[in-house]
């Protein structure tokens, strides 16, 4: 019996609407349009009730059906926005990002941890330096971008090592690290040195540099970086030109995140 069965959910649950849960989730980037098999397969449902909560979906606004394809609405956003919106911490951070993005001339972004990705929370955008746009939602994997180093390294190690196994470490750029146990090293000294540099892991050209948010109970709760494009300046030259803003912006925060 699967652990989605009636017998093993605790009472209260509602199996149908984890199921359509379940089936949104299917979509994303590099999945916008599937068909019942496809979201069959995806979600371990069988063809049938993948076929009900889609078809459920179109009914209710949040999916258009071309008789072969599933595609999410924008009713969806709804969802997702609305979640985003009610969070305190997108609305305290963000008067910080647009400072801080007018005093430093680059693009600043805050995010959360959810399993084995980021999720950016609030963003304030100076320049795209990324070939994909990222605003509220947007996901990107945490173990090779500069937010998720840090949000991995604020975790007992066996539970970052836990989610870095879990992740899928298909090298995006031939900048990328690949081995977990190079991964864990990077932390240890994200761990030691208070920040995440980095070079070119997730797109070619990009360099970024993050900090933890610490609440006022010295929790990390969010993570902080800056993104920018790379230069002639070696790597290293964020450190110093870019680190002190970081900082200040964390301490500031630090007084107002409970």
């Amino acid at each position: 019996m699967t652990n989605n069965s009636a017998a093993s959910r605790p009472a209260g649950i509602v199996g149908s609407f984890a199921k359509g849960l379940r089936v949104l989730e299917a979509f994303g980037t590099e999945t916008p349009r599937r068909s019942i098999a496809e979201v069959a397969a995806a979600t371990g449902l069988d063809r049938a009730t993948a076929r009900r909560c889609l078809l459920t979906l179109h009914h209710e606004g949040y999916a258009d059906y071309d008789g072969k394809f599933f595609t999410l609405t924008p009713r969806t956003l709804r969802l997702g926005v609305g979640a985003l919106a009610a969070l305190p911490l997108s609305q305290i951070v963000q008067p910080w990002l647009d400072q801080l993005t007018e005093r430093i001339g680059q693009s600043c972004s805050v995010s959360i941890l959810d399993q084995t990705e980021i999720v950016y929370v609030a963003r304030a955008a100076q320049r795209r330096v990324m070939s994909i746009g990222l605003m509220p939602g947007s996901r990107l994997p945490a173990h090779c971008t500069s937010m998720g180093r840090v949000l991995l390294a604020a975790l007992p190690e066996p539970q970052a090592r836990a989610r870095i196994e879990a992740s899928d470490l298909t090298p995006r750029t031939p900048h990328s690290v690949t081995e977990p146990d190079e991964i864990l090293a990077r932390l240890a000294e994200v761990r030691s040195s208070g920040y995440a540099l980095i070079d070119q892991e997730v797109e070619t050209g990009l360099r970024a540099l993050a900090v933890p948010l610490y609440d006022l109970h010295g929790r990390v709760v969010a993570a902080l970086n800056s993104g920018m494009a790379v230069t002639a300046e070696p790597a290293d030259s964020l450190i110093t030109t870019y680190l002190p803003e970081l900082l200040r912006v964390q301490s500031g925060l630090r007084r107002v995140l409970r």
